[in-house]
C-alpha cells in the first residue's frame, strides 16, 4: 500500500510540472534521487522523519532567477501603493485578483465585488456578489474603487458573463456611475496601437479610447508596462502593453 501511495503522490505532483514529458521526468528524477541520497548521508536531524515513501519532488523550481509575471507584479503593486497613500475610509474592488484585494484589505477596509463567490474569510475584507455591468451601489457613493485587468474581458463569455460587444464600455460607465465626485478610480487594461478583440480572451484599447471612456473624469496618473519595464510615458509605436490609469470623478 505504501508503494501505491507513493506512486500516486508522484503522479499528482509531477503531472502539473511536466505533463506527459516522460524523458524530462526521468532526467530530473535522476538529479532528485542524487540530492536525496546526499541528504540521507548528511548528519541526521532527529526532529524530522525522512522516508522514500514521503517523497514530494518539486523539480521545476531550481531557476536562475525568481519567476514573476511582470504584468501582475507591477500593476498590483501600483494599485496597492496608490490606495495605501490615499488612505480612503473604505475601498471597493470589482473583479481583480483576490490575492491583491486581500492584501489591500489589511490596511484599508475593502469590499470585493465579483460574479463568483469567494469562499474564504478575512478580517477587513467583505464580499458582495455582483456584476460590473450592474454594480449594487447607488450613484456617486464610492470614494475609492479599482478594477485591475478586468474590463477587457467583459462581454466575451470567458468567465461566465453574457456575450456583449459593448461589455467594456458598459463596465466603465458603471465604475464612473458609482464613484462619488472627487472619488478615485484605479483601472488597468491592455493597450495597443488599435482597438482589438482577441476572442474570447480579452480586448485591447488605444490610450485615446480609454481616456474617452472615462467621461466626466480627470486623468491623474498613467503608467505603462512594456515587457519587463514599468514606464511613465505611453509608447504608441509599441503594439502590446498594459496601461495603468488613475482617474478622479469631477
Amino acid at each position: 500500500m505504501k508503494a501505491l501511495k507513493l506512486l500516486y503522490r508522484m503522479y499528482i505532483v509531477l503531472r502539473p510540472q511536466y505533463g506527459w514529458n516522460v524523458f524530462a521526468i526521468l532526467y530530473n528524477m535522476v538529479r532528485f534521487t542524487g540530492e536525496y541520497v546526499r541528504y540521507k548521508n548528511a548528519p541526521h536531524n532527529p526532529a524530522f522523519s525522512v522516508s522514500v515513501f514521503e517523497w514530494y519532488p518539486c523539480l521545476t523550481d531550481k531557476t536562475a532567477s525568481t519567476p514573476l509575471d511582470p504584468v501582475y507584479f507591477y500593476q498590483d503593486a501600483w494599485a496597492a501603493g496608490k490606495i495605501f497613500r490615499n488612505r480612503p475610509a473604505h475601498h471597493y474592488d470589482v473583479g481583480s485578483s483576490a490575492k491583491t484585494v486581500g492584501i489591500i484589505s489589511q490596511f484599508v477596509p475593502t469590499t470585493m465585488v465579483d460574479i463568483r463567490p469567494v469562499e474564504l474569510r478575512l478580517d477587513g475584507l467583505s464580499f458582495t456578489e455582483g456584476s460590473i455591468l450592474a454594480l449594487p451601489f447607488a450613484d456617486g457613493t464610492i470614494e475609492s474603487i479599482s478594477s485591475i485587468c478586468v474590463v477587457e474581458h467583459i462581454g466575451l463569455g470567458r468567465y461566465g458573463d453574457p456575450i456583449d460587444p459593448y461589455g467594456s464600455e458598459k463596465a466603465v460607465r458603471e465604475l464612473v456611475r458609482v464613484a462619488r465626485p472627487g472619488g478615485s478610480i484605479y483601472f488597468t487594461v491592455p493597450v495597443e496601437s488599435a482597438n482589438r478583440v482577441y476572442f474570447n480572451g480579452y480586448r485591447s484599447f488605444t490610450r485615446d479610447t480609454i481616456i474617452g471612456l472615462f467621461e466626466g473624469c480627470t486623468l491623474v496618473e498613467e503608467r505603462y508596462i512594456y515587457g519587463k519595464d514599468l514606464v511613465e510615458r505611453h509608447r504608441p509605436e509599441s503594439d502590446a502593453g498594459i496601461g495603468l490609469f488613475m482617474f478622479t470623478k469631477r
